[in-house]
């Protein structure tokens, strides 16, 4: 037997699909819902033992499925790539994906925040769905296989994996991106992407804490504002003005206002805090705080500082970031000093130090690059029959349930493009 007649005999005694999905997390099992038709065989590999397990974890295990509000309110949550998403998003609304449960028996229910969860607040419930769902529509469900390496050819995609090689027409590449590496998340579908030749645009840690140079709050963990107004610099000139829950950690900052930033802050960058609300500016704390000051000569310093609402203990801090002896008064406050608390509490500098790696990044900044794929389809513009969903694109949004109701979206988006397609012959 000659060499090309052993590769025809291995070709056709792989099992033909007609559409083959990597990665079974929220994007690959609602494209394979979707994709599925009963002429029309899927294939759904997982390398875990078990599907979805970064949907598992989502929202503390609780799952928060998506936002309340107007759809076309999202586009501005996903940074400079939201314009992307709108077809996907309008497709697939958010009210779409709380009927797809709430009609399958799980009901949802909105937080004040915004947030919608399932009103059980287990993510079980939400794979649960999802997985019925697939079995219904016999979609072929094989864990335990990690794919090794993706090619194609005139014939469509060759998938190699450790337990053996299928060949599927159409493939939708839904492997997430490399945050939380525990779950299975490792990058992969960035590297089939650029074997398949598709640019991937460089990928770091998103909505993932900041750590801080000489942490001078560490002590203060714990500690949150509520929309707490902040600034970030980047050699001496202001990149953004910004506002949002911010949360003191052991190592430096966290909360919702600074995760959804993360994606824009690099390591030596300045965050700049105020800890007055967002209509006492510097200038006019400066006029209040000096008028107080006189007011109240014999008074100390702290004492007057606690008028503004700030926590006592966080005056000590920034009291003693400025250089004011514990037991000075009013009367005593030098103008070096007064500007100095005054910059403390308006403007106070912290230095970014490094952002939190992978282990602790909610989602990936990065990846396959957007202007290569059809946002009406997602599927490629370079690979005829290859499709991307999820957090292998170039997108990451805020905290929320922004990133799984794009990943929801365009996974739905490329198992119909799919679907439609194999229907069309």
């Amino acid at each position: 037997m000659t060499d090309e007649t052993r590769v025809l005999c291995r070709r056709f005694l792989m099992e033909p699909y007609a559409v083959a999905i990597i990665g079974a997390g929220p994007a690959g099992l609602f494209s394979a819902i979707h994709a599925a038709d009963p002429e029309s065989p899927v294939l759904l590999l997982e390398k875990n033992a078990q599907p979805g397990a970064k949907l598992r974890i989502t929202g503390s295990g609780q799952c928060n499925l998506t936002h309340d509000g107007a759809i076309t309110a999202f586009f501005s949550h996903y940074g400079r790539n939201g314009n992307f998403l709108k077809p996907a998003l309008r497709s697939c609304t958010n009210t779409d994906l709380i009927r797809f449960f709430t009609e399958r028996g799980c009901a949802m229910e909105t937080e004040k925040t915004g947030k919608v969860f399932p009103a059980s607040r287990k993510s079980a419930d939400v794979l649960g769905i999802l997985l019925q769902d697939c079995h219904e529509r016999k979609v072929r469900l094989m864990c335990g296989k990690a794919v090794l390496t993706v090619t194609s050819d005139p014939d469509g995609f060759l998938i190699a994996t450790e337990r053996g090689q299928y060949r599927a027409k159409n493939l939708v590449i839904t492997t997430g991106g490399a945050s939380y590496p525990a779950t299975g998340s490792s990058g992969d579908g960035f590297r089939f992407a650029s074997s398949l030749g598709h640019t991937i645009v460089p990928t770091a840690p998103a909505l993932t804490p900041v750590i801080v140079a000489d942490h001078p709050f560490s002590d203060l963990s714990g500690v949150s504002f509520v929309s707490m107004d902040f600034s970030v610099w980047r050699a001496g000139k202001k990149e953004f003005d910004s506002a949002g829950d911010v949360l003191f950690t052991h190592e430096g900052l966290s909360g919702p206002g600074i995760l959804d930033c993360s994606r824009a802050i690099l390591p030596g960058d300045q965050i700049r805090l105020s800890f007055l609300s967002g209509t006492m500016t510097r200038d006019v704390f400066a006029v209040d705080f000096s008028g107080r000051i006189l007011a109240h000569s014999k008074k100390l310093v702290k004492s007057v500082l606690l008028h503004y609402d700030i926590p006592e203990r966080l005056v000590q801090h920034l009291t003693r970031i400025a250089g004011v002896p514990d037991g000075l008064t009013c009367a005593h406050l030098s103008g070096p000093l007064r500007s100095q608390l005054i910059t403390a509490i308006t403007e106070l500098p912290l230095t970014v130090a490094a952002l939190g790696n992978y282990s602790v990044a909610m989602v990936t900044r990065g990846g396959v690059a957007l202007p290569e794929v059809n946002p009406k389809t997602m599927g490629s513009r370079i690979i005829p029959h290859l499709y991307f969903a999820g957090e292998v694109l170039d997108i990451d949004g805020d905290t929320g349930g922004y990133n799984l109701q794009a990943a929801f979206s365009t996974g739905r988006c490329a198992g119909m493009a799919i679907r439609n397609r194999l229907r069309e012959g």
